[in-house]
């Protein structure tokens, strides 16, 4: 696949993906030097006539201000129609705001994300190297491939705001569902019983959420150094006795954790299949055996530098890059297939995924055409269905929890006890019509259902499978029980989210979870434009540490800067000029209180301020609560949050599409399904089961 790279920070990500799929990517841009250019354009060639590369290209991705965009014309429309031309901007083409600029500060800090990191009572913080733009980039590969899947040249608006504001968890849905906002808190999960800990030697990321042998196998671990205390009295069973007392729970876990070292209580963790995890700082990625024996790490003129989330077919490990090089295209353009309404029209999905990651990447799936079909069991209770701290509106039950209606609308469910042999061989039958299966489970249990990737292959050769696992299904560690905390701490990201001389806070939402969904997604397209099956042995961990940038290289982290408080009760404003004329503009602004710029800005209302430093030329936003961007007039005005009528819920606001597609847009067809809404239907459809058959499935208990 051609791809004619004209990035700048917003979207190099997306390049760098791209990249790492076997795209034939040309720059005509040199514009970075030692570490930075090693990282985000090793593997890519510069050549010089821009015109006569965009006309062969298949793909070109573009991003930056909406006013140094180079590919569009006077009216809006693309320079370059017949190709596929990703253009991702900081607000977006359209709405109020088209023209405000921003780099990841400001787009974290607008979106959403900046607002869920710090301490109480201090500033808000964005997560460590520039997440905001690394997703706005990975959503610019995304569209990238479900424009060449759509089989025409067209325009496509990717919103860094909106991929970041998309990427929240319940940074958002918890004010749509229940009228409130998660709160910075200095890490510690709001819904989950996760947290880090200080170890004798350094800190842990862990806890007692999700299935109750995550607690169970806690307690005894506890019990067996007899350190569990009164955590073996009867009612700490109760796991909403647990919840409404964390504080006491937390605190004896973590005396029993301060005694020992940080790789004592991970090794010791992973034995137990815990979730635990040591905070490792990314210089120390190198080191990690599951990351060395999966060669994750690729070699550029003999550096070693972070990989890529997956062993993608077009270049696989282990992976040696050559430095940028003058050069042109060496591939012939990606065969143009029919087009289609939709990106993903006539592609059917397996849906074995629960919890986050999983759900996110079909989600994205099924708003592009997809038909996904949600396999689930009350048998086999879905925290973000079943878990009472999970469901986020008052009130509800498992059939309208807010957590899943955002994460699972445009999906069909089918109910299947697969603890029992007769629903691990409908789920078979099912996997036989599938184009795609996606999954999350521990690996080696789709081998004990048959499902394994050799298995699905005989029974349907040109089948995907997408696996989700924490740290890969090969490996020392493939074994370990992954929360999106300890992947973060795994990864590096945690420890950069350290103080100097103080404890990492971690992050307060699972945006690893997202991160790895995002390359879930790109994984299963890029075989699909292939036309070939194949396994997409995912790793979240490695998902998470090719996110780091340059770090593995040793380049210093972007310390979190220019949030300042503004008037009300903890309203604050991000302000981040990026060169000599906006920082004159700033200083034009503020005039002699530039040195003490939070006595400038404080008296000031935060919504005003951001409207005239921008109309100055100076990037800014408000950091954004989750209430904020429901109510944001700009994206609203872009449509992005959607209602959908939901029979229970009601008509309930969801987070939308970030890739817009012009000409093969993707839709919200349909809400999050009831457990076991589309059963007999799915089953009559695509296995032509009949009445008598659906029957014995329900008085055997195989279908609820």
């Amino acid at each position: 696949m051609r791809v004619l790279d004209l990035t700048d920070e917003l979207a190099r990500q997306g390049a760098r993906l791209l990249v790492g799929l076997g795209a034939d990517v040309v720059r005509v841009d040199d514009d970075l030097t030692g570490p930075e250019r090693i990282h985000w354009h090793a593997g890519k060639k510069l050549a010089a006539d821009l015109d006569a590369l965009a006309r062969e290209a298949d793909v070109i991705l573009e991003s930056g201000p909406v006013a140094k965009l180079r590919g569009l014309h006077a009216d809006g429309t693309s320079r370059w129609p017949d190709a596929v031309h990703v253009v991702v901007t900081p607000f977006g083409l359209t709405g109020p705001r088209r023209d405000w600029l921003g780099g990841d500060l400001v787009l974290a800090s607008a979106g959403g994300m900046t607002w869920l990191g710090g301490k109480p009572g201090g500033p808000p913080e964005p997560p460590p190297r520039e997440q905001a733009c690394q997703l706005a980039g990975a959503h610019g590969a995304i569209a990238a491939l479900l424009g060449v899947l759509a089989g025409t040249g067209q325009l496509i608006d990717v919103s860094a705001q909106e991929a970041v504001a998309a990427t929240l968890e319940t940074g958002a849905i918890s004010w749509i569902h229940a009228g409130r906002f998660p709160v910075r808190n200095g890490g510690v999960y709001e819904h989950v019983a996760h947290r880090i800990f200080a170890a004798a030697d350094g800190y842990v990321a862990g806890g007692y959420s999700g299935s109750e042998r995550m607690w169970t196998g806690l307690r005894d671990w506890l019990a067996e150094e007899g350190e569990a205390g009164d955590l073996l009295d009867e009612r700490f069973a109760d796991q909403v006795v647990r919840w409404a007392e964390r504080p006491h729970v937390d605190d004896v876990v973590a005396r029993f954790v301060a005694k020992r070292t940080a790789a004592e209580v991970a090794e010791e963790g992973r034995a137990r299949s815990l979730p635990w995890a040591e905070v490792t700082p990314p210089a120390e990625l190198t080191r990690n055996p599951q990351l060395r024996d999966r060669q994750f790490f690729v070699s550029v003129d003999g550096i070693e530098d972070a990989g890529f989330p997956w062993n993608a077919p077009g270049l696989p490990r282990p992976v040696t890059l050559s430095p940028l090089t003058e050069g042109g295209w060496t591939s012939a353009p990606v065969q143009r297939r029919p087009a289609r309404s939709r990106a993903l029209d006539g592609v059917r999905v397996l849906d074995l995924t629960w919890v986050l990651a999983g759900p996110y990447a079909t989600k994205i799936l099924a708003e592009h055409g997809a038909d996904v079909v949600k396999v689930e069991s009350k048998h086999r209770h879905d925290p973000t269905r079943f878990s009472t701290s999970m469901r986020l509106r008052p009130d509800a039950g498992p059939d309208d929890s807010g957590y899943f209606l955002n994460f699972n609308r445009g999906k069909r469910s089918v109910a299947l006890n697969l603890r029992t042999p007769e629903g691990q061989a409908v789920l078979r039958e099912l996997a036989a019509h599938c184009d795609v299966v996606v999954e999350n489970f521990s690996p080696g249990v789709l081998a004990k259902w048959g499902l394994d990737y050799e298995s699905l292959r005989a029974i349907n050769p040109k089948a995907i499978l997408v696996s989700m696992s924490g740290v890969g299904h090969t490996g020392p560690w493939r074994k370990a029980v992954t929360f999106a905390d300890t992947l973060a701490a795994m990864s590096g990201l945690s420890a950069e989210t350290a103080e100097p001389g103080e404890k990492p806070q971690g992050l307060a939402f699972g945006l690893g979870d997202m991160v790895a969904a995002n390359a879930a997604v790109l994984g299963a397209l890029d075989l699909l434009i292939r036309g070939e099956g194949g396994h997409v042995d995912l790793s979240q961990l490695e998902a998470m540490a090719a996110t780091m940038g340059p770090a593995v290289l040793g380049t210093a982290r972007s310390a979190p800067h220019g949030v300042y408080p503004a008037a009300g009760d903890d309203r604050w404003v991000a302000i981040a000029p990026q060169d000599e004329t906006q920082w004159a503009a700033l200083r034009a602004l503020a005039s002699d209180e530039i040195d003490t710029l939070a006595a400038w800005t404080r008296p000031q209302d935060a919504e005003d301020l951001t409207a005239r430093l921008q109309a100055a030329g100076v990037p800014a936003a408000v950091v954004a609560t989750g209430r904020d961007l429901v109510q944001d007039e700009h994206l609203a005005e872009r449509g992005f949050y959607e209602r959908l009528d939901h029979p229970i819920a009601g008509a309930v606001l969801h987070e939308g599409i970030v890739a817009r597609l012009a000409a093969t847009p993707g839709a919200l067809t349909s809400p999050a399904p009831l457990l076991g809404q589309h059963t007999d239907p799915v089953l009559r459809e695509l296995l032509g089961f009949d009445d008598d058959r659906l029957a014995a499935l329900r008085a055997a208990g195989i279908t609820e």
